[in-house]
Formats: C-alpha cells, sequence, structure tokens
C-alpha cells in the first residue's frame, strides 16, 4: 500500500442535495463526472478526501440579517429539511475515512473546524472542486491564501450559475493565488504554465 500523501488534501465543497439542484442538468451532470474523477485520483494517492457542505440548525440562528446573501435566503432554508439539503449528492458519496465537515458561510473555513481538521493531518496544500465558482470557491480560495496554505483549483471541477464570473474568475482572478488545472493535468502531475 502507498505511503498517504500527508501535505495535501482534497476538498470536495457543496455537492450537496441542497445546492447542486441549482444549476442545470448537463452542467451537474458533467462536473459530478469530473469531480468522481478526482477522487478516484486521490484515493489512490491515499490523500485525505475532505467534504465541506453548508447548513445551519433549526431556528436557523447562525443567519444574521446583516448577512445581505444568506438574509435573502432565510425563509427559503426554514422551510428546508436540512438533513435532506446537506446530503452529499449520491455519485460523489463519501466512504469509511472521508472526513465530512459543516460550515456556515461561503467559505470553507467559516462557522467550520477545517482548520482544525488540516492542522492535525498536517496538510499545507489544498486542492478545491465545488459550486459555485463565485461562492464557496472564491471565498475559500481568498481565506486559504491568507492562512499561507498551498492551492490547485480544479478548473473543470466547479462551476456556476455565471458562466462569465466562473471565467473570470479562473482566467484572471484565481492565478494570482493558486495553480489552477484540470483534473486530468493534475492527476498526471503537469504544472501550470508561468502567466
Amino acid at each position: 500500500m502507498e505511503q498517504k500523501n500527508q501535505n495535501t488534501a482534497l476538498l470536495v465543497m457543496d455537492m450537496q442535495n441542497g445546492i447542486s439542484g441549482m444549476l442545470p442538468g448537463p452542467v451537474i451532470t458533467a462536473l459530478t463526472q469530473h469531480i468522481s474523477g478526482a477522487i478516484t485520483y486521490a484515493r489512490s494517492k491515499n490523500m485525505p478526501v475532505i467534504y465541506v457542505t453548508v447548513g445551519f440548525r433549526p431556528g436557523l440562528p447562525e443567519i444574521s440579517d446583516n448577512n445581505k446573501s444568506f438574509a435573502a435566503g432565510k425563509d427559503r432554508f426554514s422551510q428546508l429539511d436540512m438533513e435532506e439539503f446537506t446530503k452529499i449528492m449520491p455519485a460523489l458519496a463519501p466512504q469509511q475515512g472521508d472526513v465530512e465537515v459543516r460550515k456556515r458561510r461561503y467559505s470553507a473555513f467559516t462557522g467550520s473546524d477545517l482548520e482544525v481538521v488540516l492542522r492535525a493531518a498536517g496538510i499545507q496544500h489544498i486542492v478545491l472542486t465545488g459550486v459555485s465558482t463565485s461562492g464557496v470557491m472564491l471565498s475559500t480560495l481568498r481565506e486559504a491564501a491568507d492562512k499561507d496554505y498551498q492551492i490547485t483549483v480544479l478548473a473543470d471541477c466547479c462551476a456556476d450559475g455565471d458562466e462569465e464570473v466562473h471565467r473570470v474568475l479562473l482566467d484572471k482572478v484565481f492565478p494570482r493565488q493558486a495553480d489552477v488545472l484540470k483534473a486530468g493535468e493534475w492527476a498526471a502531475g503537469i504544472q501550470p504554465s508561468a502567466s
């Protein structure tokens, strides 16, 4: 058995029932296939796979009226079965040994114990996948960069409801703080070209 990759972890973010339905079927199908391939590769290298979902307690005490985006959805969130909302899509289901983390905002770090989990495992490099590019991907990347993590974004393992925002983030914003690669390039060990 190969030795566990001790400094890199794959993060699968917000690939949950309550969010995946917000994207068109063909987009979520392609995204799920790419992320599934990244998960398979990570597991083949004994790399930790960490699932991050967003969810709230009954009564939504975590949602402040001052938070423009979450407060706007408060009525909708209050009607949801939060257990069903936070379930990870069956096609990407965690396996024994995978870690699941619950967050309370866009960033995978906010309101979660993700940093404790990463630190305990000696993780210094995180590989980001998930939906949406302008939500969890952007917020997690920015916070991770401020925390001095090495970051790789898998470009074909994220999507956004706004294709232009997705393109601008991948082409112009993310490369300032992360390596941006396709999942196949990452698995092949290809390094990003210098900008």
